[in-house]
């Protein structure tokens, strides 16, 4: 774990954005609490996934339960596949999973994929052993990473915490379609808490026992799989890692376009390639760069047992190096097939022609929580001893602080009064009065504020503030009648900070 995590966490636990949960009773490896600035981060965060995915086409937002009845579960393929490998300390007891191991002591990549017979021979010929007490491991052996319940008061009926929210849209596919007027294509999407029982929580945030989930599953006839959005990201620059590419251990990434790829054949479906395409422009939304970006092919063994092809999208930190954030999946008619399967209930649909057909799929499908720290790790500067987070502006957890030059001769009164104006008008605006006005800017810049607004005693005569700019730290001088429309057309990136006001 690098210097820049150590950095931001110690920011983000003194300013609010999230610490260890449990810390009262020492803590709890793979969970974490957000406070203030966190939560409204991440609200903003999925509101911009919203405003991406889902208010363009015709996709329906539904919101399934947590706990699932077994029964889905098998019928899904989860039971019988979501497991991963674990080695116990035969000294200690802890556990671990051995692919990360593996990872850490050689720098491997997707040892997962390798199997059973693979991590078990990589953890004998490199010698590894725990990290705790350094004692020898025991063979690794299969681990249901979901979590189990039971519902009810006699515990007689099982229960399994979801560890996606795919399965929530499967088994309700029907009433979408019926909502959606029984055409295709259309969409389900949700967005909740999953959980996963780690077995050995590392890499802080990157991988915890409770997150949560964006996902969207795309429903179409695969006799008509044509994507009318397409055009709308067929332009659009992209960085690939084939299949062939992987296979090969070529790690320079193929630099091409969303058109190109589909007719390249490089992305099976078009609508996987169409919300990849819409995945980069949102991803570059949050401010990480192009040239941080990637997507990373499964070979046949990595994928899901669901999935006939998938891409992670992939992002570089200066923290971690590459991490998925997404991944993107065909996953063919697998899904309806096995719950019909299942539950014998019929998931066709009739064409117009008479014949019948079970949807094809595809999904993307996004981790906010590391989503999060990408955003606040690519925004985070450090300058002149000062914590910057350079946060885009409509995602920021306050569009501007207000602050009164001094707490006397009416200035503090004027300030109050500006903040519950701006706050009636629907910005969110933060109200401090604390400490010099040098040490309210760091605050502010901490809290990834965009800008900051002093009332001065030059207020008291013009009726004008001063704002500055969290990036540039410059200021200009705006008159408090046109602040509320100029605060709300640069938040919505309709002006630059230099239309504010005039230049002092």
């Amino acid at each position: 774990m690098s210097n820049v995590y150590d950095a931001i966490t110690a920011i983000a636990k003194r300013r609010g954005y999230y610490w260890p949960s449990y810390e009262i009773y020492g803590g709890l490896s793979g969970y974490v609490t957000y406070g203030d600035l966190g939560t409204k981060l991440k609200r903003n965060i999925e509101n911009s996934w919203r405003s991406h995915f889902t208010r363009h086409q015709r996709v329906l937002e539904i919101d399934a339960p947590i706990i699932n009845p077994p029964i889905v579960f098998e019928a899904s393929g989860h039971i019988a596949n979501f497991r991963e490998h674990s080695t116990e300390c035969t000294s200690c007891g802890r556990s671990y999973r051995a692919d990360h191991l593996i990872e850490e002591k050689t720098n491997l990549e997707n040892v997962e994929a390798m199997g059973g017979e693979a991590i078990r021979r990589l953890l004998r010929e490199h010698g590894i052993k725990c990290p705790r007490c350094g004692s020898p491991l025991k063979e690794p052996t299969l681990f249901l990473t979901m979590f189990k319940t039971q519902i009810g008061a006699t515990g007689d009926t099982p229960g399994y915490a979801r560890p996606e929210a795919a399965q929530g849209m499967f088994i309700n596919f029907k009433r979408g379609y019926q909502h959606a007027r029984e055409k295709t294509p259309f969409a389900l999407a949700q967005i909740g808490k999953v959980m996963r029982n780690e077995i050995s929580p590392r890499r802080g945030m990157t991988r915890v026992r409770e997150y949560t989930i964006m996902e969207l599953e795309l429903f179409f006839d695969p006799q008509d799989p044509k994507c009318p959005q397409l055009k709308d990201v067929e332009g659009e620059k992209i960085r690939l890692i084939t299949e062939k590419m992987e296979a090969g251990e070529e790690k320079k990434p193929l630099e091409t376009t969303i058109r190109d790829a589909v007719r390249q054949e490089h992305i099976l479906a078009e609508w996987q390639a169409y919300y990849m395409g819409v995945s980069k422009q949102f991803v570059s939304h949050l401010g990480v760069p192009e040239e941080h970006q990637r997507f990373r092919a499964h070979l046949p063994e990595e994928r899901a047992h669901y999935s006939a092809q998938t891409y992670d999208h992939e992002v570089h930190l200066g923290s971690f190096g590459w991490l998925e954030i997404a991944g993107h999946a065909y996953r063919t008619d697998y899904d309806l097939k096995a719950h019909q399967k299942g539950s014998g209930e019929d998931m066709t649909i009739i064409r117009k022609d008479g014949t019948r057909y079970i949807p094809h799929v595809v999904e993307p499908s996004f981790g906010l929580d590391r989503l999060f720290l990408a955003t606040l790790e690519t925004s985070y500067e450090r300058r002149d001893k000062r914590n910057i987070f350079k946060l885009p502006r409509d995602l920021a957890p306050f569009n501007v602080s207000v602050f009164p030059l001094v707490t006397k001769d009416g200035l503090k009164e004027k300030a109050t009064e500006l903040n519950r104006i701006l706050i009636k008008s629907g910005i969110n605006a933060y109200y401090d009065e604390g400490g010099s006005v040098g040490r309210r800017y760091a605050r502010s810049d901490e809290a990834g504020t965009p800008l900051a607004v002093t009332i001065d005693y030059d207020t008291l005569n013009d009726d004008a503030v001063t704002v500055r700019d969290r990036n540039t730290w410059k200021q200009v001088r705006t008159p408090i009648s046109q602040l509320v429309e100029n605060l709300r057309r640069y938040t919505a990136y309709e002006i630059e900070f230099g239309d504010i006001g005039v230049p002092t």
